[in-house]
């Protein structure tokens, strides 16, 4: 039987940097009961592996939330929070999944987490059933539904499956949904995170400048040799893997927003997007350049850049602590509004033509997910880190620009952490 006891992505992601250990979990785990507040028992899950086809699945993504309070990055355990008793319950593994894919180690999920109590099935749903019997509440995240029709794609069903098993076992149980609770912890990024996040951005910029040193010397005819020397450079600089699929999009391809089969061919006459980000111990950098892919862009495409750049110069200007992301979004649309008339591209500044060219947010928050948790409805705060991402998008003229930064909001305004990576189109 392998002896491999937890997977490499969780020995890398407490082990990069020496940055997360117990401790950190453990307090986390501390500030969530004292925001709950509440005497009704903590029962958070973790993500469920999904199949890819037969007997592959997908790579895995662990639960951001169950990943913050424990630093566990294996499937289908429960964390249970109850009064002064906290304990992990591991899943069954048969004999076969064993051999394949290791045994889980109780005392390494333990040392992992500071978790000291580690319950197989049977032990732990036992203890935890005889309680469900007993309460009225029980605070968990609520499942999302099990398919998001503006995504267009079908969501992990590990919450819902943990709803469903407590509601048999007690079906007049109400439950308390504790995702507000997570959202206002998690967009206050403390220093371990900080420091992780800014050694992705590290990593980041390095593999950039790389990438462009070979891009001016025609080095490349395909996208995906691009996002090939990319992956290269961030496991050589022991990152823990990409944040998110990385967009390598040329000409009319960085018109698509989400472009990611990286499999064009370079027109020395376009311009390249790149949106990409290093993870590093399970934090991501998420940072946009737009290059010209020969040395002299044209006119037309230096005047687009120039009003992304403006935009994204002007968003800085509202950002502090105690901005509301809801209300800046607003003024940055209308000031993309007058960008868009001046290139000619709409007559009147209203919200529906704007969006034409401009069809995403500026900002979202960062941190172990690329799509941080936040509040977008409360003020701004010290150690927050968010994203400043404006775009424009001309289909009819083969044009995508989008410039993309990580921002620190501080006491006195901000901190660009991406500011060493230079925003020159060519």
């Amino acid at each position: 039987m392998s002896e491999k006891t937890i997977s490499e992505t969780t020995k890398s992601l407490v082990d990069n940097g020496k940055l997360f250990n117990a401790e950190f979990f453990s307090a986390n785990r501390a500030r969530l009961k004292n925001l709950f507040l509440g005497s009704a028992p903590i029962v958070i899950t973790a993500n469920g592996l999904l199949q890819q086809s037969m007997d592959t699945t997908y790579p895995f993504k662990q639960d951001g939330n169950f990943w913050y309070l424990t630093g566990i990055d294996e499937p289908d355990i429960i964390l249970v929070l109850d009064k002064e008793k906290e304990y992990l319950i591991v899943p069954e593994q048969s004999l076969s999944k064993q051999n394949f894919d290791g045994a889980l180690d109780n005392s390494e999920l333990s040392q992992i987490s500071g978790v000291s109590t580690v319950l197989d099935q049977k032990a732990g749903w036992k203890q935890l059933n005889n309680r469900i019997a007993k309460v009225k509440h029980l605070a968990t995240l609520a499942p999302s539904p099990s398919y998001i029709e503006s995504m267009a794609f079908y969501t992990n069903p590990a919450r819902a499956q943990l709803t469903d098993k407590i509601k048999e076992i007690n079906p007049t149980i109400d439950f308390l949904d504790l995702r507000q609770h997570f959202a206002k912890m998690r967009m206050v990024k403390q220093p371990q995170e900080l420091k992780a996040i800014k050694q992705a951005i590290a990593v980041t910029i390095e593999s950039v400048n790389y990438l462009k040193s070979k891009m001016v010397k025609n080095k490349y005819q395909y996208e995906y040799q691009i996002e090939a020397d990319l992956t290269y450079r961030f496991k050589s600089k022991n990152a823990t893997d990409h944040g998110f699929e990385p967009i390598i999009a040329s000409g009319a391809n960085a018109c698509v927003v989400h472009y990611t089969k990286n499999n064009g061919q370079l027109n020395h006459k376009d311009l390249i997007l790149l949106d990409v980000g290093a993870q590093y111990a399970g934090y991501s950098a998420d940072i946009s350049r737009t290059y010209s892919i020969k040395s002299n862009p044209s006119k037309r495409q230096k005047q687009v850049h120039q009003a992304v750049i403006d935009v994204q110069e002007y968003a800085y200007s509202l950002l502090k602590p105690g901005v509301i992301l809801s209300e800046y979004e607003q003024k940055i649309e209308q000031y993309m509004g007058e960008k868009l008339r001046t290139l000619g591209l709409i007559k009147i500044v209203e919200r529906q033509d704007i969006r034409k060219y401009f069809p995403h947010s500026t900002t979202h928050h960062l941190g172990y997910d690329v799509h941080d948790l936040g509040l977008y409805d409360q003020p701004l705060e010290p150690g927050n880190v968010i994203t400043v991402e404006p775009g424009i998008y001309i289909p009819e003229e083969g044009i995508g620009v989008r410039i993309e930064d990580d921002v620190l909001i501080t006491v006195d305004g901000i901190e660009i952490l991406t500011n060493k990576l230079s925003n020159n189109l060519s």
